[in-house]
């Protein structure tokens, strides 16, 4: 596609009236009525962005209020949220159905406008947020997916011709843009020349510890203009002491709009701001931040706006009125929109197809059958046998893509004959492709990786994943913890997942990693015990798409298990249910039942034979996911896991944390809680006593303990 930027000075004349005036001091006086009913809030930045929270919902913003999930629509995060007014008020000045009630609800229980806009929550909010940085980051995510899924519906159009082509718009405070996340974000978004971004910067320089000289002395728009964005200043403090403060939302408007129009780059509009303006005592510092007016500040603030100190939540109808009409803007774009995409699926039929069922998140028939079968008795990697999975899914769920934190050849993210998702001039000799591409190469920004891949699964039907190391998942926790909270079907390769990483030494062996994980609700982790146990975790993971998971895959080869009536061992099918009865008891009644995960299970089953030989029926229980076997009726977990059999034996490398709640008083969790170190891994599985011998000594203490607290001594 050819890209160009556009000449400066092409956007039309803004016609901006009484009544828009006298809307955004609507929108301005709701915000500090809202924080002064609560109590608490951020009144400061909403009030002095409601111009250009305004002009954007009103003028430049694609959107159809009565269908606020419409597939053409504009993209809108507010990357700060804590200035959640700034999009509340929109939203009910816009008709999204909020209310005057909703905002007199502000941070309470169970209303539509939560302290932080919330993904699912609010009709028009596109992501949650809160944590400064991940917004923007978010944004950078939609950006990708709106050109990836161009790219897979419309490749052909003339730019800007396709129903597919729109405009992904950000809000972002300093806070934002001071947060590594943003950094990183901001750099892959200028490295892949998102002309499709624009991102509205806040520059009111006051945070919550005042004058952000503090900490504070980059200099912010030239980093963007070395990210290769397109930067634009707007100063509407540009006039001094001399001519005040001036709100010039024509300036405001044609440095958007040409941001809009500027399509082989993100664009950065810088606009200087007076932070609660026109608080007349409180504007401009640190306490209007974070913290309701008070009433006699409230009333001078209103006073200011020409409105009466004693009225609050006043809002004249013929405002609303005025402001609403953005309705029938947005119902006739939605309809010019149709018309579009009817004129596309007549000449289309099959992407048409393909774009229903991405829609809908729903997965072709039959298309597990490209699922590989491993033949047993070889040796490999789960993390190889999760490329080899990923190779095999190619050709028949093109949703499917993603790649690597700059680790493409250790996590094997990488699709075989793939291009690469970059603008052709950045190809290279090792990955070519164009930018309507399929790899993902986020470079080394784990948290970046993390908060985009939140955005394109934000944006539509495609499915993202991401590959990093396990103890890299720290870099990338609060992006994984949104994915959670908003229910993503984001998946995450997390390879190298123990001390059987070997000579890379501690930093590299993740420990605490798995528990960490584990205890983020609505997440799912992941550890295959062998290859076809990995088939059947990623089968499980694309089947689910209301949550994230984490698949934690093995760097060293590990045995893919003989499942056959002559070994007595089960399935791999059983992976499914997150945890299975993998080799029964002789006599199919356990005295004993080892639980492991990973690359623990062969050492678990070797165990077992020795107990068996000894004469102690032991039954290997294999959990590569302990979300998926909670998840399964008691019964089932009974079978599995039966009350009356007290001796139990958990083994995983890692922190022996949160298994004693399966293993109970008499059991024993054969784990790593210290840090390992710089040595072959088999050495490293001695040293911390995840040997079979080992193994088979705690099942037989286990059980004589509990022999002995059935007997009551």
């Amino acid at each position: 596609m050819t890209v160009a930027s556009a000449p400066q000075g092409t956007a039309p004349a803004l016609l901006w009236g009484d009544a828009d005036r006298r809307a955004v001091e609507v929108a301005r006086a709701l915000t500090v009525d809202a924080v002064e009913a609560a109590g608490h809030g951020h009144p400061g930045t909403a009030m002095s962005l409601a111009p250009a929270a305004y002009l954007l919902f009103q003028r430049l913003l694609r959107h159809d209020p009565q269908d606020p999930r419409w597939a053409g629509r504009d993209r809108f995060v507010l990357s700060c949220g804590h200035a959640s007014l700034t999009l509340y008020t929109q939203l009910y000045l816009s008709g999204y159905g909020l209310t005057l009630d909703d905002l007199k609800g502000l941070r309470t229980e169970g209303s539509l406008t939560p302290a932080h806009p919330e993904y699912g929550h609010t009709p028009g909010v596109e992501t949650t947020t809160g944590p400064l940085g991940q917004g923007l980051a978010n944004a950078v995510g939609m950006a990708m997916a709106a050109r990836r899924e161009r790219g897979l519906f419309d490749p052909e159009a003339a730019p800007g011709t396709s129903p597919f082509d729109h405009t992904v718009w950000a809000i972002a405070s300093e806070g934002d843009l001071e947060e590594g996340v943003a950094h990183e974000a901001s750099s892959l978004a200028g490295h892949q020349r998102l002309g499709n971004l624009v991102v509205l910067y806040d520059e009111n320089r006051i945070s919550i510890e005042d004058d952000r000289q503090i900490a504070h002395s980059e200099d912010t728009l030239a980093r963007y203009r070395a990210y290769g964005w397109h930067v634009e200043e707007v100063d509407w403090t540009a006039g001094g002491e001399d001519r005040g403060y001036v709100e010039d939302t024509e300036a405001l408007h044609r440095a958007l709009t040409t941001a809009r129009e500027t399509t082989d780059r993100p664009s950065l509009v810088s606009l200087r701001t007076i932070i609660g303006w026109p608080a007349p005592k409180k504007r401009n510092t640190g306490g209007i931040h974070g913290s309701a007016l008070g009433a006699e500040e409230a009333a001078a603030a209103k006073a200011a706006m020409g409105l009466d100190p004693s009225l609050s939540f006043q809002v004249p109808a013929e405002v609303l009125a005025h402001a609403r009409r953005v309705a029938d803007r947005g119902a006739e774009a939605h309809r010019q929109w149709d018309k579009t995409l009817a004129d596309w699926r007549a000449l289309n039929p099959e992407r048409a197809e393909l774009f229903d069922r991405l829609s809908e998140r729903r997965l072709p028939e039959g298309w597990q059958e490209n699922l590989p079968v491993f033949p047993a008795g070889g040796q490999i990697a789960t993390r190889k046998a999760s490329g080899e999975v990923l190779n095999a899914l190619a050709s028949v769920l093109p949703e499917l893509w993603g790649g690597s934190a700059d680790l493409a050849e250790s996590n094997l993210t990488t699709m075989k004959g793939e291009p690469s998702f970059i603008p052709e001039e950045l190809a290279t000799e090792a990955y070519s492709g164009h930018r309507y591409g399929r790899t993902l190469h986020f470079g080394i920004r784990e948290h970046a990786m993390g908060a985009i891949l939140n955005g394109i699964a934000l944006h539509g039907g495609t499915r993202p994943y991401g590959g990093t190391f396990l103890v890299f998942s720290d870099y990338m926790r609060p992006a994984v913890r949104l994915a959670a909270m908003m229910k993503l079907p984001v998946t995450y390769v997390w390879t190298h997942d123990s001390i059987g990483l070997g000579e890379d030494g501690p930093t590299h062996q993740p420990i605490e990693h798995l528990w960490s994980l584990r205890a983020i609700p609505g997440l799912d982790v992941v550890r295959p015990a062998d290859a076809n146990e990995t088939v059947v975790a990623w089968r499980t993971i694309l089947e689910n798409d209301d949550r994230p998971a984490g698949l934690c895959l093995s760097r060293q080869n590990l045995p893919v298990l003989e499942r056959t009536e002559e070994s007595g061992l089960s399935p791999a099918e059983g992976a499914a249910r997150g945890g299975y009865v993998l080799a029964e008891a002789d006599g199919g009644r356990p005295e004993a039942i080892l639980i492991a995960t990973g690359s623990e299970v062969p050492i678990a089953l070797d165990a077992r034979r020795i107990l068996q030989d000894g004469g102690l029926a032991t039954r290997v229980v294999s959990m590569p996911c302990l979300e998926w076997f909670q998840a399964q009726e008691e019964a089932y977990r009974e079978e599995v896991l039966p009350a009356e059999v007290a001796a139990r034996v958990s083994v995983e490398a890692g922190s022996s944390l949160g298994w004693y709640a399966l293993v109970g008083a008499a059991g024993t969790s054969l784990g790593i809680d210290s840090f390992g170190a710089s040595a072959p891994y088999q050495s490293l599985y001695e040293l911390h006593g995840l040997t079979a011998p080992k193994v088979a000594a705690a099942a037989r203490a286990s059980f004589e303990r509990a022999q002995r607290r059935s007997a009551g001594r």
